[in-house]
């Protein structure tokens, strides 16, 4: 780690400079505390409070040629690294933080971030990608380890940051619509209590329901329903019932006989095993379709909150993509579920 050299100078030529250690001011009968920080560069409109704290000279860090101070590397890396809908506080001990500047989807460039911060002296610490996030909340911080920095360290990490390696991805307001199959919910013999966990679901991610038709378990008549809704137009289709290995139920075969290619049947997460993601072609274009486990119903958290985000956001999800959210996808079915604040789906 590179060393500045320091040096005693008067307050009055100290602009731009550099402070070696915190000063503090003393108030009569409210305390003391710092009113500038060790690393503080020090600016012209500095210069009177550090006189009326009884500063004549100061003791400063003096500037060397290809060395950047932490505040300016901080806003360099964030100039380096950001991508949308991220907002950035000012620098505070050489640290800037980044929030999400609207509701969407954490996209996180992980191989490039490890590569940057595998460069030494800068540190980028994220929170986990591919998760949805709400306006406001920090999502990330930045900053470098010495107070000065060689420029060079900089100009490696920018060479490494071809592209943004941080993002928020607004979700699109999909319309979707509900197909609930199960003869026992078509004939009446039960209640459905999917339907309004589903209105719920994608109501908070900012979806609109088309509505919700209910087949019995034959095929026909549930790759029917789903073609109905995709000639209203609909973005998303979430399919409910039938998705175990039962004999009776049939609709994976639905799903593909209203003219959808599988892209899986069957998901490393817990809850969400049984779950089914095929596109179909519409009214709307290419759309995705859902095959819903029972355990989305009444799971806080399960596959579908992995998955839906990532297909409002625009993400075209894979079998791939499936299969590696097994790493973290054992929900711990805490009895106070804390999710998304949790490790699952991480």
């Amino acid at each position: 780690m590179s060393q500045p050299h320091m040096k005693t100078i008067p307050v009055r030529e100290a602009v731009g400079s550099v402070l070696c250690h915190d000063i503090t001011r003393i108030v009569p009968g409210e305390g003391k505390g710092p009113v500038f920080r060790k690393g503080h560069k020090i600016r012209e409109e500095d210069i009177p409070t550090l006189l009326a704290v009884g500063k004549e000279h100061l003791y400063v860090y003096e500037p060397q040629p290809g060395m950047v101070h932490e505040n300016d590397a901080a806003r360099r890396i964030v100039a380096a690294i950001v991508g949308k809908n991220l907002d950035q506080t000012q620098p505070k001990e050489g640290r800037i933080d980044l929030k999400a500047a609207c509701d969407g989807l954490l996209r996180v460039d992980v191989p490039t971030l490890t590569a940057i911060n595998s460069l030494g002296e800068i540190t980028i610490a994220t929170l986990h990608g591919m998760q949805y996030v709400r306006k406001g909340r920090s999502v990330a911080g930045t900053r470098v380890v010495p107070l000065l920095i060689d420029e060079t360290k900089l100009k490696a990490m920018e060479a490494l940051a071809k592209a943004p390696i941080l993002e928020v991805l607004p979700l699109r307001p999909a319309r979707v619509g509900v197909v609930t199959t199960g003869s026992e919910v078509y004939c009446g013999r039960i209640q459905d209590a999917f339907g309004p966990v589903l209105r719920e679901k994608f109501q908070a991610l900012g979806c609109t329901l088309l509505g919700q038709t209910f087949s019995s378990d034959e095929t026909a008549m549930t790759a029917q329903a789903i073609r109905a809704f995709l000639d209203q137009g609909a973005d998303m289709l979430a399919v409910t019932g039938g998705m175990s290995v039962d004999p009776d139920d049939r609709t994976p075969r639905a799903i593909r006989e209203a003219g959808a290619d599988i892209v899986c049947y069957g998901a490393p997460v817990y809850p969400g095993a049984m779950f089914l993601l095929a596109w179909v072609q519409g009214r709307a274009g290419r759309v995705p379709v859902l095959g819903l486990p029972g355990c989305v119903m009444y799971n806080k958290a399960s596959i579908f909150d992995l998955v839906v985000p990532r297909l409002l956001a625009g993400l075209d999800v894979t079998a791939a993509d499936v299969a590696a959210m097994g790493h973290g996808g054992f929900c711990s079915q805490c009895a106070d579920c804390r999710y998304p604040v949790c490790p699952f789906g991480k």
